[in-house]
């Protein structure tokens, strides 16, 4: 049955070039073509297009977007933490963004509510508020992109190995706390969980709500990542690629532990051997790496599947993290040889050794890559099984019926 749907979201989901626009536009999307009505209301960021010129405006009516507020400055996160408040409750809080919804859900009806991960469950209370008094059938769902409390203390845990980290590892700490206590609210206000993973559902259910919980995973659209549609970007090989938002924590500590600490052990052994961190926005705290020889910070680039379809193997070195890696389904979308640690691989249940090669340690991390550049026949044997794991399992196609059960 065909259902009315209005979408928050924490940015324009156009174009889907990143984790979280992937998932959001490809849900969008892919409910948008199965024939329902989609509504949107999100923010948009500075750099990112005008939305009249996306396809959005073919897929949403009405469609409302407004400017994502400034960038929470350092002293007033330090008041929010000192006044017991959680960052990511604030971070995307906009007087605007609240004023818009309001004026849309007093002028339009929807059969099903949909928040977009936790930032935008601040103004879950004022959606409760509106619809369960003029519209109480209406379906709230929120989609959590992670356990946000889990990555928290995985990020703290990280941190308090390094003691100059040791001050971020205490800020963590004390967010993972309040972020439970603001998951727990959320779960609680709304009908039904999507979480990405069965991993990050048992987490999430570990909350103590019995608010139903449903997996929906991580998806793409595997035909648009064919390796023949996209010719290498011009890079030095063999290439060690891996993708990401720079200024995303995560990916961050991933790209200093890889270059740092296992590119050199590769290096003794396949001297040429190259890495690129491919992707927008690169953090200071990369600087360290730029202008050494071996490492390539890229910055923003208009299309990731060039650089994915250069990888003689792609890399996924990440020691922090929730929900599952899209990196990894884009990378196995297109064919190609995959080592990454177990976090990294989290949630996709892939074999080791069959879809791909996992390591936690240094060493052994620097051994498979090596094995893989000295075995082209293991390579693409690997990318082969990887790619029809992905087809079967996350493409959109397969996926969108999930959510539309959600619904019905």
């Amino acid at each position: 049955m065909t259902k009315r749907i209005l979408f928050l979201m924490p940015q324009l989901p156009y174009p889907p070039q990143q984790g979280t626009t992937l998932r959001t536009f490809g849900l969008f999307n892919g409910l948008a073509q199965r024939g329902h009505e989609m509504a949107l209301i999100c923010f948009r960021e500075a750099d990112q297009p005008d939305p009249a010129e996306t396809p959005l405006p073919d897929m949403a009516s009405p469609l409302v977007t407004l400017p994502a507020p400034p960038a929470r400055s350092r002293p007033r996160r330090l008041l929010d933490l000192a006044a017991g408040l959680t960052d990511m409750a604030r971070r995307l809080w906009s007087p605007a963004f609240l004023e818009a919804l309001r004026d849309l859900l007093s002028r339009e009806r929807f059969d099903v509510i949909q928040i977009e991960g936790l930032e935008m469950a601040v103004y879950l209370p004022e959606i409760v508020q509106m619809v369960r008094g003029q519209s109480p059938g209406t379906l709230l769902v929120y989609d959590a992109a992670n356990a946000e409390h889990a990555l928290q203390q995985r990020m703290a845990r990280q941190d308090w190995r390094t003691p100059r980290r040791w001050p971020m590892a205490a800020y963590s700490s004390i967010q993972a706390r309040r972020l439970a206590d603001f998951e727990r609210q959320t779960v609680r206000l709304v009908d039904h969980v999507v979480a990405c993973s069965k991993e990050d559902a048992a987490l999430i259910a570990a909350l103590g709500q019995p608010t139903p919980i449903t997996v929906v995973p991580n998806a793409i659209d595997v035909d648009s990542y064919a390796a023949s549609d996209s010719p290498p970007a011009d890079v030095p090989h063999p290439a060690l690629v891996f993708t990401g938002k720079m200024d995303y924590r995560p990916n961050i500590d991933a790209v200093l532990w890889f270059a740092e600490e296992i590119l050199p052990r590769i290096r003794e052994k396949v001297p040429g051997a190259h890495f690129l961190a491919v992707g927008q926005k690169p953090h200071p705290r990369l600087d360290v790496l730029r202008g050494r020889e071996d490492v390539t910070l890229t910055g923003f680039v208009p299309e990731i599947q060039p650089y994915i379809g250069a990888a003689d193997v792609f890399v996924t070195p990440l020691r922090m993290g929730s929900g599952t890696r899209l990196k990894l389904l884009e990378a196995m979308a297109m064919g190609r040889a995959i080592v990454s640690t177990r976090l990294g691989a989290e949630g996709l249940h892939v074999q080791d050794g069959e879809h791909l090669l996992l390591a936690d340690e240094p060493d052994a991390f620097a051994d498979a890559v090596v094995a893989l550049l000295g075995d082209d026949a293991r390579r693409r044997a690997l990318g082969e099984r990887g790619r029809e794991f992905v087809l079967a399992h996350h493409d959109w196609a397969a996926v969108i019926p999930r959510l539309e059960a959600v619904y019905g």
